[in-house]
């Protein structure tokens, strides 16, 4: 019973963070360095679950953010599916209710993802792709990572670290 009550609590906030990725994100200044309220949904049900779980899910996420931005249509997908199969994997190498280190895994995790999309899709090159991979990646993985961690203090009952049956 327990069990289950946590994958509802968990799935209670990844509504949330859904929600808040529509309805929030939007006011929360430039696209570049708000925080992606669905790759912190993604992350966080990722560790919780087997790599391949983890991967289908990052799929559907990158599937949406392709749909909605449909400009090199496939990158996205690829993306999340990549951070969301190692966000799996990596749940044997992290403790997931130490804050330091979902702070550092949440920063690394939406980094991975934006230089994933930004070599998939082709759309920048040169100096431009330096620029976007060391300044504005880093700059929405900071506001993502706190997001993340504001999260996870305000929900810290409700995100145990176990895997979600």
């Amino acid at each position: 019973m327990s069990g289950r009550r946590e994958a509802y609590r968990l799935g209670a906030v990844l509504l949330l963070l859904a929600v808040f990725h529509f309805a929030a994100r939007p006011w929360l200044g430039s696209p570049r360095m708000a925080p992606d309220f669905l790759l912190l949904a993604l992350l966080m049900y990722a560790i919780r679950v087997r790599p391949g779980l983890g991967a289908a899910a990052g799929f559907l996420v990158g599937l949406l953010g392709d749909a909605l931005t449909p400009v090199a249509f496939g990158s996205s997908a690829m993306a999340h599916t990549v951070v969301g199969y190692l966000a799996g994997w990596g749940k044997a190498v992290f403790f997931a209710d130490n804050l330091a280190v979902n702070a550092g895994f949440f920063l690394a995790g939406t980094w991975l993802r934006d230089v994933l999309v930004l070599l998939g899709s082709g759309q920048v090159s040169g100096a431009a792709l330096l620029w976007e991979i060391l300044v504005w990646a880093p700059l929405g993985a900071i506001s993502t990572a706190v997001a993340g961690v504001l999260v996870m203090v305000f929900f810290r009952k409700w995100l145990s670290a176990k895997a979600v049956p």
